[in-house]
């Protein structure tokens, strides 16, 4: 046997069927009043006040950890100035103490003369 071309009368009837089939799943669906609609959308409104308190507690965190790598880089600054002017102190009294020591030789040259 080959292959039946449908006649124009089966297309008809098969479109029929199929916008038959796609009305009645359409009335199949529930309303917005069914409860069962009613209780997934106080669902997924519970879920997103849920989302969006853990969004909160998140963004809080994140908040807190910058302030405390603010906090440590502001302290990690002040010591590195700190030791930075006890260095330049130090050199300062070094240079000092070299003078001191030039300028004793020298005077100790002058008094030989």
């Amino acid at each position: 046997m080959g292959f039946k071309e449908p006649s124009f009368a089966d297309r008809a009837a098969a479109a029929q069927n199929a916008r038959k089939n796609i009305l009645e799943k359409f009335k199949a669906k529930p309303g917005p009043n069914d409860p069962e609609v009613l209780k997934k959308a106080a669902e997924r409104q519970a879920q997103a006040a849920a989302r969006a308190e853990a969004q909160k507690l998140r963004e809080a965190a994140r908040v807190e950890k910058l302030a405390r790598e603010a906090e440590l880089a502001a302290q990690a600054e002040a010591e590195a100035r700190r030791l930075q002017a006890e260095k330049e102190a130090a050199e300062a009294e070094l240079k000092a103490q070299q003078k001191a020591a030039r300028d004793a030789r020298y005077a100790a040259r002058k008094a030989r003369k």
